[in-house]
């Protein structure tokens, strides 16, 4: 009878040496100041995790100088927790300072920890002495992105066979304390397309691909086209030797597969964005992901690369890394495309044991492989920026897996980004529905068809591939019970969204009734019906909620107190909203700019000054928010289930006037035209957070403002300046 489909988890942990830096994964995560973590893993179901015990941070001065005490407590708890770890020896790094992976004597050094290692826990029986020995080759010894920061063939074969030569001394090593410990191989797997006049450099590329287990499986001997190639670039004859000697041929293969393993070269390098144009000295192409070219659909993608690696070598295979850096909606999309994928290709008779949800804890730059410090980090299971691990989707998804081999979700209705028009360069002139993977998908129903919000909200979905109705008040008034009611029962959404509501700030204050029976009464009967349907509730409220005189910005648990009537419509909607639906996520928010909408703060200062006015802007300071950051938190939250109130705002608080400044600087104007209104001891309705900083920096969004609109404003401006 076959075995069930596993869920592995993995964390992030790499330590990569850059220059004379070090980064450590495990420590930007969080995840090393937190023992807990384990029990949060253990809790969804995990059974198989890969972990660190890291050469670079148990021996960082000498190789006989070691510290288990991380380890110790952590391995220990994983035993208690009855989870299997698949030890990590070196996680992308080239070791510890007093090596490198050029160094002739780095086999036999790793080999030395593996010795330690499996001394100091003889139960583990799983390990992956390197991970990744072909990727990391290359970002060492060919790309120079990680030490010892090598541009050449010669050192990205050497560092290759390096790798897999401590593979086999690693093994060699542990089987001595542990006889029937496993390697479980790790390695990215994809594959390379081409135009006609480049494919000479594809099959390069694809016969390259395999080398890393075509080295450790005894296969690259005096017939292996690799064979020589090695041996040109200064590989020891020796080692190739060693290796065919097999006996660290891998129990389990691991691959690792993203949406940007597989690439395209093409010549025609005008068709492509210039970060993609490079060349092999013979030909000048583009290298571009294979996913954005109009290749048949069952050449690409886990499934294809799965398959061939299973074909190759008849081994035992796992996905040893299941993840996307993307939207909510996205990360789960790719994680049940490999899960699904591989549950095909066991039928078809594949031994595939598992798929390894990765990474638990998210990981932080790995858009620019850790070569800049920006900060950027992805969740994966466990959202890390609140206070404590905060599950998201994934989390729930892992759960389910685990326990049952199966999630659903709305959002799984449609196919990811990777299949969809979206993906291409040149978007093709007919439109495809193959990205609708069932014949009605479930929908969103967003309110506020007029609003700024409303539009956006509509705009990021059709994005995002989340199938939506966008309502007007004529379409539903969500101060009428009867029309609420007809509504839902007409659409039945899978979540509402609210963004309707009376929005005039000055106006209220003459028409205090018309303003509450909207944000108030309104919000609250769509509330109760969502309640009573078990429909998730999205809506909104403001900064007006305060009355900015706290003297620092505002947190989720601060007691509210509005000074006008739009303010306490706002704060009198929260109340009812929450007493109605315990599951409802209100946002408080603030100070909107965007792309899309003229109506708003920096559109009005932009176009003034381009009339050649002066402007003057108020002291008070606020939490700016890109709209498009707003909209894209607010549905990964929605998705990941989020309830209550939550502060989104872009992260770093600015009056109305330094915004002002900001922007007329970033467009080409004087922001000495921009002048401070004297409007005596300033306000501050900026919000902070205390539940988790989900949103980007204001310096980001701004930068992204004027990168997204500046022909649109431009074009705005030059008209009204015209008039």
């Amino acid at each position: 009878m076959k075995s069930k489909l596993e869920l592995w988890g993995g964390l992030e942990c790499t330590i990569a040496r850059i220059g004379d830096d070090f980064r450590d994964q495990s420590s930007e995560t969080g995840h090393g100041d937190r023992i807990e973590d384990l029990d949060r893993i253990a809790v969804l179901g995990i059974r198989t995790l890969r972990y660190p015990v890291l050469w670079e941070s148990v021996s960082p001065e000498h190789p006989d100088r070691r510290d288990f005490s991380w380890h110790d407590e952590r391995l220990q708890r994983l035993r208690q927790l009855e989870i299997r770890a698949i030890a990590g020896l070196c996680h992308h790094g080239s070791g510890p300072r007093y090596t490198n992976m050029l160094d002739p004597a780095w086999p036999e050094l790793l080999a030395r920890h593996a010795s330690h290692v499996a001394r100091r826990y003889p139960h583990l029986d799983l390990y992956t002495p390197v991970n990744e020995p072909l990727t990391t080759a290359r970002f060492s010894g060919l790309y120079g992105h990680w030490y010892p920061h090598g541009t050449s063939y010669e050192a990205f074969l050497r560092i290759l066979v390096n790798e897999c030569k401590a593979t086999v001394l690693a093994m060699r090593a542990i089987r001595k304390i542990r006889p029937d410990a496993q390697l479980v191989q790790t390695d990215d797997m994809g594959k390379t397309f081409s135009t006609p006049l480049l494919a000479y450099q594809a099959a390069h590329e694809n016969q390259r691909r395999f080398l890393s287990f075509d080295l450790l499986c005894g296969m690259v001997d005096r017939h292996h086209p690799w064979w020589r190639i090695l041996l040109d670039h200064g590989v020891p004859q020796a080692d190739l030797e060693l290796l065919l000697e097999a006996d660290a041929a891998p129990d389990i293969i691991g691959i690792n597969h993203y949406l940007t393993s597989e690439r395209y070269l093409d010549e025609r390098l005008t068709r492509y964005p210039e970060h993609h144009w490079g060349g092999n000295g013979r030909h000048d192409y583009a290298d571009a992901e294979a996913v954005r070219m109009p290749l048949p659909p069952e050449d690409i993608g886990p499934a294809a690369r799965l398959r061939e690696v299973w074909e190759r070598y008849r081994r035992p295979m796992a996905v040893t890394e299941a993840h996307h850096g993307c939207t909510r909606d996205d990360q789960l999309r790719w994680l049940m495309q490999v899960w699904r994928d591989v549950e095909v290709l066991r039928e078809e008779g594949a031994d595939i044991r598992a798929v390894t949800i990765w990474s638990l804890f998210g990981a932080v730059d790995w858009n620019s492989l850790l070569t800049s410090r920006n900060g950027f980090y992805e969740p994966g299971p466990f959202d890390v920026r609140a206070p404590e691990p905060r599950r998201t989707a994934l989390a729930h998804a892992a759960e389910a897996l685990a326990r049952t081999g199966d999630y659903d979700h709305p959002v799984l209705d449609r196919a990811g980004w990777w299949k969809r028009d979206i993906r291409f360069y040149k978007p093709p002139s007919r439109k495809s529905n193959a990205c609708r993977l069932v014949g009605s998908p479930r929908q969103l129903m967003i309110t506020g068809a007029t609003g700024t919000l409303g539009r956006a909200f509509s705009r990021l979905s059709d994005f995002r591939g989340l199938d939506h109705m966008l309502l007007s008040r004529g379409d539903m008034n969500i101060a009428d019970r009867e029309s609420v009611s007809v509504a839902l029962a007409r659409h039945r959404p899978w979540a509402v969204i609210n963004t309707a509501g009376y929005v005039r700030v000055a106006e209220a204050e003459n028409d205090p009734e018309t303003c509450f029976r909207e944000n108030a009464a309104g919000a609250e009967i769509l509330a109760k019906a969502c309640a009573e349907l078990g429909i998730p509730l999205v809506t909104f409220s403001s900064d007006l909620v305060f009355d900015g005189t706290l003297g620092r910005p505002y947190l989720e648990s601060d007691a509210t107190n509005p000074t006008t009537v739009y303010g306490a419509s706002k704060a009198e909607a929260e109340r009812r909203i929450l007493a109605a639906h315990d599951k409802a996520l209100v946002i408080r928010t603030s100070a909107f700019f965007g792309p899309w909408d003229r109506y708003n703060f920096v559109w009005s200062i932009l176009n003034t000054l381009s009339r050649g006015d002066a402007v003057k802007a108020s002291p008070d300071i606020v939490s700016p928010t890109y709209v498009p950051d707003l909209v894209n938190t607010s549905l990964d939250l929605l998705i990941d289930g989020g309830t209550g109130i939550w502060h989104m705002a872009n992260t770093g608080q600015t009056s109305w006037r330094d915004l002002a400044a900001a922007a007329a600087e970033r467009a080409g104007f004087d922001p000495d035209l921009v002048e401070e209104a004297a409007e005596g001891e300033p306000l501050i309705t900026a919000l902070s957070t205390e539940r988790g900083t989900l949103m980007p920096s204001l310096e980001s969004a701004l930068d992204r403002f004027f990168a997204e609109s500046e022909t649109e404003w431009s074009e705005d401006a030059m008209k009204l300046a015209a008039e």
